[in-house]
This record gives C-alpha cells, structure tokens and sequence, in this order.
C-alpha cells in the first residue's frame, strides 16, 4: 500500500513536468510563428523579396543573398524595427561587388542646442568615429550621437571635399542640418537675425567649394516691431524719413514708392518684421502721404494705428479742412486721424513761453531745469530721472507752473525716456512741440526714439535732430590672451602638426590644422604671439636650427595664404634647445617635433640666434631641408 501510493506521487511529479514543458513549447512555438510572419510581413511591406527567415524559438535566423552592402543593410533595419536585435541571427551574404554600383552615400549631421547628431550611410574607410571626434571639437568635447553605418566600398570622388566643407558650416551655423553627399553638400540652418544671416552667407561662401555642388538655405526670422510706426516731415518740398514699418518687402517697397514721390531721396530703407495692426498699412500711409504732399510741409506719424498730420503754421484753413476731409474718409477702417494746424504767430512781439529742458552730458551728469505743472508732477519727474540714469548723476532745479498746457508731464517722462537711449544730448519741451537732439551710437538708437515718440506723445508735435555717431559704440570683447594661447595649444596638443621628412612645405594633413587654426585667429588679432618651431636632437644643431625656423615661418605662410591677417604673430626656430621629451627614444624625439604657439611679452628683449650653420653637410639620419 504504501508503495502505491510512493508511485502515485512520482507518477504526478512526471505528469506535471510533462504539462509544463508542453505548455512552455506551445508558447515558445506560438511566440516564434508571430515573430516569423511578423518579418514576413515587414519585409514585404518594403519590397525586400531574397531574405529567408527560419525561427528557432525566440530567434529568427535571417538568410539569402544581399545584391550589395546597402540593401543588406536595409533589410536588418526593417527586421530590427520588428523584434529585438538580440533576437536576430544574421546568416546574409552579399554577392561579389565587382561590378555593383557604389551606394548612395549620405551623412547628415544635425546641430541644436541639445548637441549634434549624425546620421546616414558612409564609406568604410571614411571613418564615423573620427568624423565623430572632429564634431565633438566644434562644442567642446560634447558627446557626438552617432548613427552612421558604414559598408565595404572606397570613397566615392568629391567625398573628402564635400565633408570638408560640410564640417566648417557645421562648425559655423549652431542651429543646422549639413547633408553631405559626394561632391554635394546641402546646409539648411536658421539664423537669429537678418545680419546674422548674410555674415553666414559670406563666411559660407569664401570657403573652397572647387568641384562641389553647395547648396545653402537659410532662414532668419523678422523681428517683432511694436509699435508699428512711420513718421515723415516735409519742409521745402524735402521729405526725411525718421522711421518706417512694412509687413513685407512688397509693402516696404509701395511705402518708398509714395514717399520718393513727395521728396524723399531714393536711398533709403523700411524695416520688414511683425505686429503690423492692418493687412491695409501700406494703402494708409500711401493715402497719407499724399495729403502731406498736398498741403505742402507738415509732420506725418503713424503709431500703429494712430495717425497724426501736422501741417505747417500759415497753411490756409481752406485747404486744411478739404484736405484733411478727403483723408479721414480715404483711410481704411481702423485707421484713427487727429489733424492739427498749428496757429499762425500773431503781431512783431516775441512771447515767452515755457519750457522744460534736460540735458545728458558725455560724462553721464543729467540737469531738469525749466517749468513742471506740480510738485507731485515734479518729484515724478526726478524719480523717473534717477531710475534712468542714476540717482547720484541726476541734478535738478526746476520751477512750478501751473498753467503749463494739459499732458505736460507725460511729454517731459517720454522725453527722458528718449533721452536715455542717447550718448548726450538735450530735449527741449514746449507748448508747441518736444525737441530731441544729440548724437548716438546705433541707428536702431534713432529709430527707436521716433517709435517711441510716437508711441507715447499720441499725436502731439516732436522733432529729432539725432546724429549717428558709430565711435560711440563699445568695442566688441576680445578673447583674453590666455584664452587664446590655450585654444590654440590645446588643438596642437589634440592634432600635431607635422611635415614630411626633409620637407618644409605644408602636407594635406596640417593644412586641414591649419584650417582650424584660422577659424580661431581672427578672435586673437590683438594678441602679440609667437609661432616656435621646434626639433628632436637628431643630426648637426646649425641644421635643426635651420629647419625649425624654415617649418615656423611655412606655418606663419599658411595662415597667411588662408587671409588670416599675421601682424600681431612672429615665427621663430629653435632647433633643439627646447626638449619637451627624451631624445633618446623615438616616442620622445616625436614629441620634441612640434610647432608651438606662445605670448610676446614686448616688455623683455628676446635674442635672436647668433650662430648659423656653417657646414653643408649634412650626417647620416638629418633631416635636410628641401
């Protein structure tokens, strides 16, 4: 009995593991089917027709012959898009290239604030991992994601030029995608502004492109102009164009179109951007100025949609009524006009009238004199002041009126916030106008008084007499000295560069160094430096001395050739009295050949060698300059 029931026990133990392992053999037999038709499925969808697929479990087993490299390639991607590539057992050949017609090559390279990226299918003997580091040069050692697959096939003629050329718009355009193909390179980028554009453009287009196809987009996005404004005097049949908006170039140009027309010279311009308050702004100021032109000298603003005519004093009501009738009902829908005709002067004795004047002197010093309507007024004024520029340069002295005209305070705050924007200068309000004069540093500086102007005063009366004056303007910051020896050095240190033996002529390979020496140089043009040549102790001291001068000076010819403008650098041999390295082994002589940038301090008076080489001959293992 109690052997039965031992049996039993062993006979359910087998019974159970039976079931368990049909049970697991059924899944792994249905998961393999799923994945198998899967495949199928896939690789018929994209036309992929000479893989077998045989399942064995959770893999599957790809087989067949591959036409070329790209279209095997081509099918593990599909099958990877599918299952897990650990699950993939690739048994493909590729048939005999001979004869097969080299792939499509393409890499694309994407640069963005988050990093760079390259992408695409590339020569063997291309070398995406040096690609990659060349690319992780361009942000500081930044990690480079590399997606590139590489086939069996020699680089195609115009490869190496086209990725040249492909890696300096890369380097140069942060925000870009660089497609280079042979022979062919297309740059798509964006630019933050119109000027940074057309700097790219040029950079771009000075590089070498012999033999290449170079095609180049791109994009800069307008700038948001609020308010949107123009503003046009006439006097004497001479229009001045303070400022101009246009939603387009086709609306900038309509705009010039009517001004020239009532006398304004042909050379000038009208900034494109948006905010524009109406798709009609360019048929309302065309309407408008053709009313200035015919009562003959005045003032017209527009402030978006707030226009402003003032006529000259003296016109004659008649005309000002008929003409200002037939503008109020040519404007389009939108469009609010206030016209003024200024009073004529009555009788031959000069009134007194009030007035408010702040001045701004070069050093920063601001003086308010003159009349304000209240004290509460006047302490605004003054506070407004010393928040603009700076409580302790603010001196004030002014008299209280209170029967200046109604708006007089918000006329003297928007004069001083347009004072601001001047290096000196002065503004001048009173009851008929508000005067701006001085010089500033920026034609955007100008503009933007007379947007502002015309933002703030709603029509009232104001003139800008501001000169443009570029020496004003703060010289660009210049990379410290250190910065640049250590920018330098650093990319000597990363890639040497070197000359044949015997030779003092630039190779292939440091004139690629070169290359991005001269992207660096520009940036250090105020730094006083020394290019050093430098050799190992192999052969006669006169004769290393020679030849390190002779390679320091092709270095300084170089970057001469490649228009890097040379006068703040020196070149310099030393031969080999400056060893980095032991010259007794060939790792060190190696280092002890090397062309080294260093600092010019002119306050030290360095010797120059005195002794030349005296013997021609040159011993066995010299090198001999060619």
């Amino acid at each position: 009995m109690k052997l039965t029931s031992n049996l039993a026990g062993v006979l359910t133990f087998v019974v159970a593991g039976c079931l368990s392992y049909l049970v697991a053999y059924a899944a792994a037999v249905s998961t393999e089917n799923r994945s198998v038709a899967a495949v199928e499925q896939r690789l018929a969808q994209s036309g992929i027709e000479w893989v077998t697929l045989h399942g064995d479990g959770l893999q599957v087993h790809l087989g067949g012959e591959a036409p070329n490299e790209a279209a095997r390639f081509r099918a593990l991607t599909q099958v990877a898009a599918v299952i897990d590539d650990e699950r993939i057992i690739d048994h493909i050949t590729v048939a005999d290239p001979t004869g097969i017609k080299t792939p499509d090559f393409l890499l694309e390279m994407l640069r963005n604030s988050d990093g760079i990226s390259m992408i695409g299918l590339i020569p063997n003997d291309a070398d995406g991992e040096t690609i990659a580091a060349r690319i992780a040069d361009i942000t500081n050692g930044v990690e480079v994601a590399n997606l590139v697959e590489t086939v069996e096939f020699p680089k195609p003629q115009g490869w190496d030029a086209a990725l040249e050329y492909g890696l300096r718009a890369l380097r140069l355009l942060p925000r870009s995608k660089v497609s280079v193909t042979a022979g062919k390179v297309t740059v798509t980028a964006v630019a933050d502004s119109t000027s940074e554009r057309d700097s790219a453009l040029s950079r771009l287009r000075s590089y070498p492109q012999t033999g290449l196809e170079i095609i180049i987009d791109i994009s800069a996005p307008r700038p948001v102009i609020t308010p949107f404004a123009f503003r046009m005097t006439r006097e004497d049949d001479t229009a001045t164009l303070e400022v101009c908006s246009a939603d387009s170039e086709a609306s900038a140009a309509r705009i010039l179109r009517a001004a020239q027309a009532a006398g304004l010279a042909p050379d000038q311009t009208c900034d494109v951007g948006l905010g524009v308050p109406s798709t009609e702004w360019a048929r309302a100021i065309e309407v408008a100025i053709a009313a200035l032109a015919q009562l003959g000298d005045g003032t017209l603003t527009f402030s978006d949609a707030d226009v402003s005519l003032i006529a000259k004093a003296g016109t004659a009501q008649r005309d000002f009524d008929r003409v200002v009738g037939e503008l109020d009902r040519n404007l389009p829908d939108l469009f609010s006009l206030q016209a003024t005709l200024p009073p004529t002067p009555q009788g031959d004795g000069v009134q007194e009238e009030p007035e408010f004047i702040a001045s701004l002197s070069e050093t920063g010093a601001v003086q308010l004199r003159g009349r304000l309507p209240d004290a509460q007024l006047a302490a605004a004024n003054q506070a407004y002041a010393q928040a603009l520029f700076g409580r302790e340069n603010v001196d004030m002295a002014t008299n209280l009126d209170a029967t200046l005209p109604e708006g007089w305070s918000v006329r003297s705050l928007a004069g001083l916030e347009a004072l601001s924007m001047l290096h000196d200068g002065e503004i001048l309000l009173t009851p008929a106008k508000l005067s701006i004069s001085g010089r500033a540093a920026a034609r955007g500086d100008i503009e933007g008084i007379s947007r502002l102007l015309s933002d703030k005063l709603d029509g009232a009366a104001f003139d800008v007499n501001v000169t443009l004056d570029t020496s004003l303007a703060p010289e660009p910051e210049l990379m410290a000295p250190e910065t640049c020896i250590a920018r330098i050095n650093g990319l000597l240190s990363e890639t040497k560069i070197t000359f044949d033996p015997g030779s003092i002529e630039i190779n292939a390979r440091s004139g690629e160094i070169l290359d991005r020496l001269a992207e660096i140089l520009p940036d250090c043009r105020h730094v006083e430096m020394e290019i050093g040549g430098h050799t190992d102790s192999q052969g006669r001291e006169e004769m290393n001395l020679t030849l390190s001068q002779a390679r320091a000076d092709a270095v300084l010819n170089g970057l001469l050739a490649r228009r890097i403008l040379v006068s703040n650098l020196s070149a310099r041999g030393y031969g080999e009295t400056n060893p980095i390295a032991d010259n007794e082994t060939e790792e060190g002589r190696e280092k002890n050949r090397r062309i080294e940038f260093k600092l010019v301090d002119r306050s030290t008076v360095e010797n120059d060698p005195s002794e030349t080489a005296q013997d021609t001959e040159t011993p066995e293992g010299e090198e001999t300059p060619e």
